[in-house]
């Protein structure tokens, strides 16, 4: 069994309150009597892509389990890869594999620069396609990146999901070792089916999303900070438990 949490939407802009909600969930994750085997952070990690913030998300995000991250529409490939990344600054796509026991977790970049749509460009679909490539046909791997390729029938995120979402779904197709997507962006806890496989969204920390029948605000402000727990036993099931932190 794999136990993974997730979190995404930080938008760490130096106020206070960005701080506290963000602190607050990883001091809850810190403290949890089971530690998790790794931390997703689904992007927009900084609010407007300046190293002093992702300075700060260096602080905040330091565990003593594995942070795994990529970038959203709101993060910057330079000052995320030098100041989160500890990197040389760069301007291409930030794709990264990781193995978490034994699950194989490809944290892909979605990102067009200057753009809040997302688009996996030639390069980070030819790398899934490689990563998933060497796997062997029964392993388990997740494929996380920002922007969802679904409608989640909310005008806001489904003005701004991931273009050309069937090049992805071709290559799922043909990758039978992925078990699910995951992604942020939308604000709001989800889950849907994308290829054949689940597709689960994860909620946000800075605010939530208020759905149409809700009412005509779409950001919630008071709500608290959310994450969610994903579960991945040993045949290749997953489950996902959403929290909120209060």
């Amino acid at each position: 069994m794999t136990l993974l949490a997730q979190i995404s939407d930080l938008h760490l802009d130096g106020s206070a309150r960005a701080t506290r909600r963000a602190t607050r969930v990883m001091d809850y994750l810190r403290a949890l009597p089971r530690p998790v085997d790794a931390l997703l952070v689904t992007g927009d990690i900084a609010d407007h892509g300046a190293e002093a913030e992702y300075e700060e998300a260096a602080q905040i995000l330091a565990a003593p389990f594995p942070v795994l991250t990529c970038p959203g529409n709101h993060d910057a490939r330079p000052a995320y890869r030098k100041a989160l990344l500890g990197e040389a600054p760069g301007a291409g796509p930030v794709n990264r594999v990781h193995r978490v026991g034994g699950t194989t977790v490809l944290m892909c970049d979605s990102t067009v620069p200057g753009r809040d749509e997302g688009r996996l460009d030639a390069e980070t679909l030819a790398w899934i396609d490689a990563t998933l490539s060497a796997l062997p046909q029964d392993a388990a791997a997740l494929i996380a990146f920002h922007q969802p390729p679904v409608e989640l029938h909310h005008p806001l995120p489904d003005a701004h999901m991931l273009e050309q979402p069937g090049d992805l779904a071709d290559l799922i197709a043909a990758h039978p070792q992925v078990v699910a997507v995951l992604t942020g962006h939308a604000h709001t806890a989800a889950a849907s089916v994308f290829a054949g496989r689940p597709l689960v969204v994860g909620p946000a920390i800075t605010w939530t999303l208020r759905m149409p029948w809700e009412g005509d605000q779409a950001a919630d402000r008071d709500q608290p900070p959310g994450l969610a727990f994903h579960v991945l036993s040993d045949d290749r099931r997953l489950t996902t438990h959403y929290r909120a932190v209060l």
